[in-house]
């Protein structure tokens, strides 16, 4: 049985010997500490009608190869619990599918979703948002 395509048979390079290899995607980990949250609001913001994206490039006191490392967080103003896990569903799915592509080793994402817009926008939409404003971020975003 032949082995299954890499998922990211995009990033697919061929040597000099005509051996394909596949140049892996950053891996992510998820921020878990207050302080991270806080750090990552204080830094670069993009707004999008989906949601709110703050992204930091962390410190040069860690090493190269880190992981990119995401959060996501809704507030109560998004409605009650099953509204903002809801939310936070839809912010960890559209940060799966767009970050491997677009994300950076080093840095720290955060995605707050927005009342009303990030249950209810098509998930179409929020994928473009998360690379409009990963883009926008990345090319020297606004400072906070």
């Amino acid at each position: 049985m032949p082995p299954h395509p890499p998922a990211h048979a995009e990033h697919a390079q061929v040597g000099t010997d005509a051996a394909a290899f596949v140049v892996a995607p950053p891996a992510i980990s998820v921020l878990r500490q207050r302080a991270d949250f806080l750090r990552a609001s204080k830094a670069r913001r993009a707004g999008t009608p989906g949601f709110l994206l703050q992204a930091r490039k962390r410190g040069a006191q860690e090493p190269a190869e880190t992981p990119l490392r995401v959060g996501f967080t809704c507030s109560k103003k998004i409605g009650n619990a099953v509204m903002r896990n809801r939310a936070k569903r839809r912010l960890r799915a559209v940060a799966r599918e767009v970050l491997p592509d677009l994300g950076r080793a080093g840095w720290d994402y955060v995605l707050v979703g927005r009342p009303d817009a990030t249950v209810s926008r098509d998930y179409q939409s929020l994928v473009a948002d998360l690379r409009a404003a990963l883009s926008r971020i990345h090319a020297g975003g606004s400072k906070a």
